[in-house]
């Protein structure tokens, strides 16, 4: 749709999603109301003042429903910058610049504003327009500027190169040379952290925040004199002579439109990210809706093919409905039989066994910027919270965190299972935050997860119980690490996993995981394993080259045994994987250990034995483990399970294999607990942890002199003196009697048999499983 207009438009920008107010040469203000079709101009500026940009006052983050923006800054070609109400009238006009004041920008929080001009000065304004600081002065004018996405950093063009300069003094600053003419347009998005630069050299560019180019475009026949971030950081718009293209954050096209503009100075995404507004050189102002977006899942295709309309396609048999909504769609998602719809003001949920009769609730905010799906529920989130809710449209919880920022939240840091809600933190990005999803309360003692580096991409598992809930995350490093969702008191080990990992997915129905590695492709059958028995996670994945998805690639979904990978041209890639480790993983989940046994026999895979090695091990089935271990020719760890088998009580077993998964620590509780001093004793003799092995017998006042026998044995076999001090100091004056030791350690063990076969109650280990 393209609207005319007199004088060269300048600037755009929207109050509402369906109000815009536009600024011209020919001086005037006008507000568009797209839902009536009207324009009314709002106020005739004085003749001298010529408009350069226009940029509204953020709202108030979590304020409820769609209170419109009261105040937008304009800048002009004589040098200062005007604050004027929606109403039209100047509150303040403030010199600012020799020359033009080439952009004027609002931070996040609207605490501050920043100008830049044709004298090559950066200033920073309070928000009553007093000046605060002069960031930076160069001798070339900057044609524009961008906050970063927490207020605390600027980004300004500096002829070829970009700038981006912290506010506090002496921090470091970062500039490269970004193009081959000079940059016209920079955004800096706040949910991707991603950077869009426009030059004269006909190209547009995405960075990320340290400099790096992500995309480079090719040449166009016209400078790109405009670039915009949608708001939720997915798609990027930009504006040339008679050019107008849609692309996705990762540079490559969605649409090209040709539209008879001139050329496009100034690009405004509406609040709800759904349509877009450009001011042409030739006096029009252009409106453009985002429509044809797609959603897959397993065989149904949903397309909004209008602002208010889907259609949903059943590849298997060809059957077409279609969704009419009485509002324009702002987001969906199709996942887990169940298609959800955010209007701009309900909620639709539909199954996909019955799309004639939807789930329709009213939202407490107007716009929604993400939507994630689990088995049992679903996800929203607006301007104002984090909402769950039940498919059946009942509200469940709403978890809340110090500064919580919704507004920058995107798949990418949050995620969602059916028990746990994980919440990468903006503040501090070591931390993550995890939630029961019943009641939106922090797990468990309500301890965060903290990681040593900054954490990029955060994802929990699908299945199994919730005790054993995991997360995998990436961090800036690009190492996967994994870790247990439920923290109580002790610290919960944060193990790695793999390196140069770029993008990870869990499949839906199976707790496997599978990333995309620098240059492979991964698939982790059995990720627990590094819990159970590190050494065979080699033997447990399945690899295999990606360097046919080119740089960049990104997994969309994991479902079944179906890897769907983007990539960075756009286009889809489906890889296959094997479907017998889905099922290994249920046959297990319902202890139907011998059909597990039969299914890897039939397979006769190497990866399938190791993840049935290790989950055997999880689960404390030594039988099934021992054939596990035996197919993998794992012959040492086959004899260490048969000499478990041999002890004489259940608590030993149970510690023995507590040690073969290297839990030392929780291998000797459970013989304490269970009175059997002088076996958690003997672990640490076998392991050499003396020091441990000494004290327990002192504190438990026995077998003092066992570990002093060992002990010397251990260095006469090496031909070394004793210089421990607690050693020599128990050992003065005692006389080591082979004999009598044993003849002790013999009725220990008498004593553990004559329990375990029932003459004495067994007490509780005190183990979860």
């Amino acid at each position: 749709m393209v609207t005319g207009r007199s004088a060269a438009s300048c600037c755009v920008g929207w109050t509402t999603a369906e109000e815009l107010y536009s600024c011209s040469d020919d001086h005037q203000i006008v507000k568009w109301n797209l839902l009536a079709g009207e324009t009314s101009q709002i106020v005739k500026l004085p003749d001298d003042i010529y408009p350069v940009d226009l940029h509204w006052f953020p709202k108030s983050l979590g304020v409820k429903k769609q209170t419109q923006a009261e105040i937008f800054v304009l800048t002009s070609s004589d040098g200062k910058f005007h604050l004027i109400s929606k109403l039209g009238r100047v509150e303040k006009s403030v010199e600012a610049h020799c020359g033009a004041v080439l952009a004027g920008r609002w931070n996040y929080e609207g605490t501050a504003l920043v100008t830049v001009g044709e004298d090559g000065q950066i200033k920073i304004w309070s928000k009553t327009g007093m000046l605060r600081s002069t960031l930076a002065h160069q001798g070339t004018p900057v044609y524009s500027v961008a906050w970063g996405p927490d207020s605390e950093k600027v980004l300004y063009t500096a002829g070829k190169q970009l700038i981006i300069k912290p506010l506090q003094p002496n921090a470091k600053i970062l500039q490269w040379k970004a193009h081959d003419g000079i940059i016209l347009k920079v955004d800096w998005n706040s949910v991707n952290d991603l950077i869009l630069s426009a030059g004269e050299d006909c190209k547009y560019k995405v960075w990320d925040s340290y400099g790096r180019p992500l995309y480079n475009s090719q040449p166009h026949e016209h400078p790109i004199t405009s670039v915009a971030w949608a708001p939720d950081g997915e798609l990027f718009a930009v504006g040339s002579f008679h050019t107008l293209r849609l692309c996705d954050k990762t540079g490559w096209s969605y649409a090209l439109e040709k539209p008879n503009t001139g050329s496009i100075f100034n690009i405004a995404w509406s609040i709800d990210g759904t349509q877009i507004a450009g001011a042409c050189g030739n006096g029009h102002v252009v409106f453009a809706h985002v429509v044809e977006q797609r959603w897959e899942w397993k065989n149904f295709q949903v397309t909004l093919t209008k602002r208010r309309t889907m259609q949903v396609r059943n590849v298997l048999n060809d059957a077409v409905d279609l969704l009419e909504f009485r509002d324009r769609v702002i987001k969906a998602s199709l996942n887990y039989a169940h298609l959800v719809v955010s209007t701009s003001l309900q909620c639709y949920v539909f199954s996909t066994k019955n799309w004639n009769t939807p789930l329709i609730f009213d939202l407490k905010e107007g716009t929604v910027s993400l939507i994630l799906q689990a088995e049992r529920h679903f996800l929203l989130v607006d301007g104002g919270g984090i909402y769950l809710y039940s498919y059946e449209g009942r509200f469940l919880s709403s978890p809340k965190f110090p500064g919580m920022r919704t507004d920058i939240l995107n798949a990418q840091t949050v995620s969602l299972s059916n028990d746990t809600i994980a919440i990468k933190d903006k503040a501090d990005e070591k931390i993550i935050f995890l939630f029961e999803a019943s009641t939106g309360k922090p797990m468990g003692d309500g301890k965060f997860l903290s990681h040593k580096n900054e954490v990029l991409e955060i994802a929990l598992d699908q299945k199994g119980l919730t005790n054993d809930r995991k997360i995998a995350f990436i961090d800036k490093n690009r190492d996967l690490y994994i870790t247990s969702v439920k923290r109580f008191g002790k610290e919960e080990q944060i193990i790695k996993l793999g390196t140069m990992v770029h993008t990870l997915a869990w499949n839906d129905t199976c707790n496997i995981l599978c990333g995309l590695q620098d240059t492979r492709f991964t698939v982790w059958y059995y990720p627990n394993t590094v819990y159970v028995d590190r050494d065979i996670l080699p033997k447990t994945l399945y690899e295999r080259d990606a360097s046919e998805f080119s740089k960049n690639p990104h997994i969309v979904s994991f479902v079944g045994n179906q890897v769907t990978i983007r990539r960075a041209d756009g286009s889809l890639v489906h890889i296959s994987i094997s479907p017998y480790p889905a099922i290994l993983h249920e046959y297990v989940s319902s202890s139907k250990w011998e059909d597990a046994v039969r299914l890897c026999r039939f397979v006769k895979e190497q990866t399938m034995w190791a993840c049935l090695a290790a989950m055997a091990v999880a689960n404390r089935d030594m039988t099934t483990a021992e054939i596990a271990y035996a197919a993998i020719g794992e012959i040492d760890k086959v004899q260490y399970i048969n000499s478990i088998k041999n002890l004489p009580s259940k608590e030993s077993k149970m510690a023995h294999i507590l040690m073969f998964s290297g839990n030392i620590q929780e291998a000797e509780t459970v013989l304490l607990q269970a009175g059997l001093v002088y076996q958690a004793i003997q672990i640490n003799i076998n392991l050499y942890n003396w020091e441990r092995a000494l004290e327990l017998a002192v504190k438990y006042k026995t077998h003092v002199d066992t570990v002093l026998a060992y002990r010397q044995k251990f260095l006469e076999t090496f031909g070394k003196q004793e210089t421990n001090k607690r050693y020599l100091q128990y050992a003065e004056g005692l006389q080591i009697d082979w004999e009598k030791i044993k003849a002790k350690i013999e009725m220990e063990i008498t004593k553990e048999r004559e329990r375990s076969s029932g003459s004495q109650p067994t007490k509780s280990t005190g183990l979860k499983h």
